[in-house]
């Protein structure tokens, strides 16, 4: 869930630096210290535009959705609208809220293979007609609640990529049923517009991305085959990340629909889309965590934070990317040549597996310093909950200006 957004004016078009991060951190801190000063998160708006223009840069040919689960934020969403990004949406929530934005319909896909009946009739009424299935049950419910709807096939592809979240399991069409479904939404007189797929989040192997085109490719071709009127649409799903990695994914992308759709590349005719979430929500985000209690064994220094793996860091159960965590303290601000001690760290709650680091390098820090956690927006606040009372659903977002620091409540 996502906590109040404490707003503040930014005019930043880039990221902001470090130290510009680390000054509105503390300026947060001291306005706050009146009362005791729980987690709360840093959305720079900066990065999240400098994202969008990478994305485009690098693939101007596909237009994102972005994947609203990997992070809800309000403020966060608005940006992302304005700058004419699509949405993926799972939900009759998630849908209510991107149109809640003013966003129209059809900047919407609603690409979750299974959905409840209420919710497509909800999609039908509001004019979300973009959808995913991958079963026959999907296509009577569509067909009873929504025949209008256009839909997207999606399909299981080879699971070459090195993903930490693969999707097969789950969801997509195998081989051999492709065919059978794609007749049983031509005896349904429904719309089968294009292919989907996801190779998983957090890919490491975007070579694997050819595999997932040809396989899209072949399917385009038995609904031809078939008869079904000329699919238009090729859904690539989502598993980038940013940095280097993009720029490789990116020319994978681009080779391999070079290779396998040259002539709808030529003439435009097919609309190719994706559904990024962790690429755009990651890195804007920063978690700052206050220590709230210590006690050291041995050489070990063990610290407790007051937000953990049930809340913000719930992604750590699963994902093992590195995590960067920055200390920040009291007395010596920027903790430039302190010992390092071998450092364990806890989450508030009782549960023995609320560990967020361990044997991490860390100066002797005391209760009321603050452990700063860098790219925390994708899939923290969205996937924590309010475990022991500790509430992720509180947490408060703050909007990182250039600009001296000016609170406004929403």
């Amino acid at each position: 869930m996502v906590g109040e957004a404490k707003l503040i004016e930014n005019s930043v078009g880039k990221p902001v630096s470090t130290d510009d991060l680390f000054r509105f951190i503390k300026s947060v801190i001291s306005d706050e210290q009146q009362e005791e000063t729980g987690p709360f998160y840093v959305l720079d708006l900066g990065a999240t535009r400098s994202l969008v223009e990478t994305w485009f840069h690098n693939l101007p040919m596909v237009q994102p959705f972005y994947a609203v689960k990997s992070n809800p934020n309000p403020a966060f969403l608005k940006e992302m609208a304005a700058l004419g990004t699509g949405f993926d949406c799972a939900s009759l929530p998630e849908i209510e809220t991107i149109l809640s934005l003013g966003v129209s319909p059809d900047r919407i896909v609603f690409a979750n293979t299974c959905k409840p009946e209420s919710h497509i009739k909800y999609a039908a009424k509001v004019g979300v007609n973009l959808a995913t299935f991958d079963s026959n049950c999907e296509l009577e419910k569509i067909k009873k609640w929504h025949p209008k709807c256009e839909l997207l096939i999606r399909i299981k592809v080879p699971e070459a990529s090195g993903s930490a979240f693969m999707f097969g399991s789950k969801f997509g069409a195998l081989p051999e049923e492709i065919v059978p479904l794609l007749k049983a939404a031509q005896e349904a007189k429904l719309q089968v517009v294009g292919v989907s797929f996801h190779i998983g989040t957090g890919a490491i192997n975007f070579h694997s991305i050819q595999g997932a085109i040809e396989a899209a490719k072949t399917t385009f071709d038995f609904a031809a085959q078939l008869g079904l009127p000329k699919m238009h649409i090729l859904d690539i799903g989502g598993g980038f990340t940013s940095g280097p990695k993009f720029t490789d994914a990116a020319s994978a992308v681009k080779v391999a629909l070079q290779k396998y759709f040259p002539g709808e590349l030529a003439d435009s005719s097919l609309k190719i889309i994706a559904e990024p979430g962790y690429f755009f929500a990651n890195s804007p985000f920063t978690l700052a965590t206050s220590i709230i209690g210590k006690r050291e064994r041995g050489d070990v220094k063990e610290y407790w934070i007051n937000d953990g793996v049930w809340g913000s860091m719930n992604i750590l159960k699963d994902d093992h990317d590195e995590v960067i965590c920055t200390p920040l303290t009291i007395k010596n601000p920027t903790c430039e040549g302190l010992k390092t001690w071998n450092s364990t760290v806890f989450g508030p709650t009782c549960d023995p597996n609320d560990t967020v680091l361990k044997g991490f390098k860390l100066p002797e820090l005391d209760v009321n310093d603050w452990l700063v956690f860098h790219n925390m927006g994708a899939y923290t606040s969205s996937r924590g909950n309010d475990f022991n009372g500790f509430k992720t659903s509180a947490i408060p977002t703050y909007i990182l200006a250039l600009m001296p620091p000016r609170k406004q409540e929403k």
